[in-house]
């Protein structure tokens, strides 16, 4: 269970006051659209001027790429390359030969060599970093098998979603709203990996670093943003 249920659900950014809104859902499939997500949860809540922001990993879900470990063919390139990658407290990442493989599926076998290869330099003069730029965003948003607690993607390696800027696009078009989906974790990691035309990047990465949905199974996968009138 994360501890982001404890913030607070204010933040002050450029001298104004936002107020973020996780939105609860139910657990979502490859069956479900996100446009139907948002209709159902989130649009009765909304209000003129709102921004939305997507986890990235349940988007990929409804997009079919959690693949289930039982159904990874994992490869020997897979095996020895997962056995180098640097632990981080917020995860496995591509740690596991499972998660490995599906970066390796996703970017190619050159690509993902030529990574490991300038990643081993770069860790010997010190630089961090150096795998994931070569490897491609791709790569760095594989969720390995056990990073979410909830059934049964508890089991399933996800694949970062596809097309996230178009996606968010797609969106503004229908609702009107601003969208972002966004990739973070529990230790300050926040990033945009697509949104709509006119959100910033650096505003959103900011009014979402702690993490206001939580990373455990609080099934919060949309999350409001509204800028508060003092």
């Amino acid at each position: 269970m994360s501890h982001s249920k404890n913030l607070e659900p204010i933040v002050t950014l450029y001298g104004q006051r936002f107020i973020r809104i996780p939105v609860k859902t139910r657990i979502l499939t490859p069956e479900d659209s996100i446009n139907d997500i948002i209709r159902e949860f989130a649009l009765p809540q909304m209000q003129a001027g709102d921004m939305l922001t997507i986890s990235e990993s349940p988007l990929a879900i409804t997009q079919g790429r959690a693949i289930p470990v039982s159904e990874i063919e994992i490869s020997h390139l897979a095996k020895v390359l997962s056995h180098y990658v640097a632990k981080v407290p917020y995860g496995i990442g591509l740690g596991s030969p499972t998660s490995m493989q599906c970066a390796i599926d996703e970017t190619g076998k050159c690509r993902i060599l030529f990574a490991a290869f300038i990643g081993a330099i770069g860790k010997l003069t010190g630089r961090k970093g150096d795998f994931y730029r070569i490897a491609g965003m791709q790569a760095a948003l594989v969720d390995a098998a056990t990073t979410s607690p909830v059934p049964p993607y508890n089991e399933t390696v996800i694949k970062g979603p596809l097309n996230p800027g178009q996606v968010c696009e797609d969106l503004k078009e229908e609702f009107g709203y601003g969208f972002a989906v966004m990739d973070i974790n529990d230790i300050g990691g926040s990033w945009m990996i697509g949104g709509s035309k006119g959100v910033s990047k650096h505003f959103i990465e900011l009014a979402m670093k702690d993490n206001p949905q939580g990373q455990g199974d609080e099934l919060t996968p949309l999350c409001i943003v509204r800028r508060l009138n003092d």
